[in-house]
Formats: structure tokens, sequence, C-alpha cells
């Protein structure tokens, strides 16, 4: 996850359970890593551009993140304990290959709001398309 422009790069990086992502900092200006995340808190302190900072990922929820120096930097790590899942590109679409057949429950996570869990099932060889609409108030 690149600090880049006082941003973080990208701002939602979905992870399974024990990746360990780096932070490199391709800014110009020093910045600082952090959570407070009960999933997991982390301080990385503050680091010169051309620094990077790793923290692993042990359990899976939501862990927000910021930069003590720059307050309009944000970002969200997703961390799950299984391989199905995906962030959208950016005109909302997804795909989520290889899900074996069977019954599932389909969730959906976003800063703007939250959505009601659906089931699903997938056959065998089957393709599922399942539209969401999400935003505040939804």
């Amino acid at each position: 996850m690149d600090q880049r422009g006082e941003q973080f790069v990208p701002r939602v990086l979905a992870v399974t359970v024990g990746t360990k992502v780096d932070f490199p900092n391709t800014d110009t200006t020093f910045h600082n890593v952090f959570s407070l995340a009960r999933i997991k808190t982390f301080d990385l302190g503050r680091y010169a551009p051309h620094r990077t900072g790793s923290v692993k990922f042990d359990r899976p929820g939501i862990v927000p993140v910021f930069c003590d120096i720059h307050s309009n930097m944000s970002a969200y790590i997703l961390v799950f304990n299984h391989p199905f899942f995906t962030v959208t590109e950016p005109d909302g679409r997804y795909s989520i290959p290889g899900v074996p057949p069977g019954a599932y429950t389909l969730r959906v996570w976003s800063e703007l709001g939250t959505v009601e869990p659906r089931k699903i099932v997938v056959g065998d060889g089957e393709i599922v398309e399942m539209n969401f609409l999400v935003g505040r108030g939804q």
C-alpha cells in the first residue's frame, strides 16, 4: 500500500490472513502509517521518502489505516480467512473466480454504507451474477 501524493494507493486493499503488507513511501515528504483497529493495532512511526514499513495481518477483519502527519490520508485493509473476495473495479464491476460449487452468503463492504448479505448457490461451472446498490442510506 503505497504512500503517494499524500494518499494511500490503493485506498482499499484486500488480503488473506497471514499476509505481510508493505507500506513504501514513494512520496516527497515524511509519513506515518498507523491503525488503532482491535484486530491489528500498529504504528510504523515517521519515515522518510523511499523508506518502507511492513505489517503482517494475522486476524480477519477491517483495518482502517491513517497517517498521523496528514489527516486527509486514510485507507482500509480488509483481511479475509478465505480466498474468495475481490475489490471492485472503478466502475463497480467485480468478479470472484474459482468459487467451488456450493451455497454461500455474499457480503459487500463499502465505506459508503452497507447492504444486506445475499444467499447464492454456485453450480458446477456456473457463473452467478449478483448486483448491489451501495451508498449512504441504502
